[in-house]
């Protein structure tokens, strides 16, 4: 069909209708209490106080003492291993540098010890075979054994019946003189063994000498050890032959039996000299 109006559907006409403007929606009531305005507070009593300023500033953290102590302990641990390192080194240096100064000196002593002994030894040799004392007949014929290398020298003998001495030294034999040390002195004399014994107690008492029981050839006596005098320290021993005294005295240390051994050390196991002839003495009864 021509000429309809293409607005009309199915042949009918329609009306145009306006658009509507929405209606405005109203504000749902809220729920809740009512609010009640705040009045700001005045002070009690006098003017308002203005509050203080807030400090917002935040102090630093403290720093923490477990790194300062770590830190201690290994500067000193550093420094006792640095000085241990430098003892060790400087000793290491000494080790190195005086080993051969060392050796040489330990080399020497030896030596010396050696030759020491090579000259005891020698000189031993020397004094052999001994040499035999026999003293007068009326005076007990006392006699002993003495080395071939030591010299005698007879000062008073038993002609006019008292004091009969003798005096033996290496070598020989220096002028008589009570001061002189004599390797032996020997002295027989009319005192009886209780006088003899008794000039020599003061000296005992003070300190000077030590006293001890010996026996001569199976007869009782006394040895004395310490100083005599201020220049003659040694020993003695005392005993009688029928009604005279016999003394015997070295005026050294270095005749009574003392040995250097080669750590330098002195042993009573070798007798010395006098000693030795000690052992050999033989009178008549």
């Amino acid at each position: 069909m021509t000429g309809m109006n293409p607005d009309f559907q199915y042949g009918q006409p329609t009306q145009p209708t306006q658009p509507v403007a929405p209606t405005p929606q109203q504000p749902y009531p809220q729920q809740g209490y009512p609010q009640v305005p705040q009045q700001p507070q005045q002070p009690q009593y006098g003017a308002p106080v203005t509050p203080p300023p807030v400090n917002n500033y935040v102090l630093p953290p403290k720093p923490s003492k477990k790194w300062l102590i770590l830190a201690i302990v290994f500067i000193i641990t550093t420094l006792a291993a640095a000085g241990v390192g430098v003892w060790a080194y400087m000793n290491y240096l000494d080790q190195k540098d005086n080993t051969d100064a060392k050796i040489s000196t330990a080399v020497t002593a030896a030596v010396k010890v050696q030759a020491d002994k090579d000259a005891e030894a020698f000189l031993q040799k020397e004094k052999q075979p001994n040499r035999q004392f026999a003293g007068p007949d009326d005076y007990g014929r006392l006699s002993l054994d003495y080395p071939k290398t030591w010299s005698i020298y007879i000062d008073k003998d038993s002609s006019d019946g008292n004091t009969y001495s003798a005096y033996f030294n290496p070598v020989t034999v220096p002028p008589i003189d009570a001061n002189t040390q004599y390797a032996l002195r020997l002295t027989i004399e009319q005192e009886t063994y209780e006088k003899v014994i008794a000039k020599y107690d003061s000296l005992v008492k003070k300190g000077d000498l030590k006293a001890s029981a010996v026996k001569i050839d199976g007869t009782d006596g006394t040895r004395l050890d310490g100083s005599f005098t201020k220049n003659i320290r040694g020993a003695a021993v005392i005993f009688k032959i029928r009604d005279k005294t016999v003394t015997l005295r070295t005026d050294a240390d270095t005749f009574i039996k003392k040995k250097t051994a080669l750590d330098g050390t002195t042993s009573d196991a070798a007798p010395g000299d006098f000693d030795s002839l000690i052992s050999t003495i033989t009178f008549n009864k």
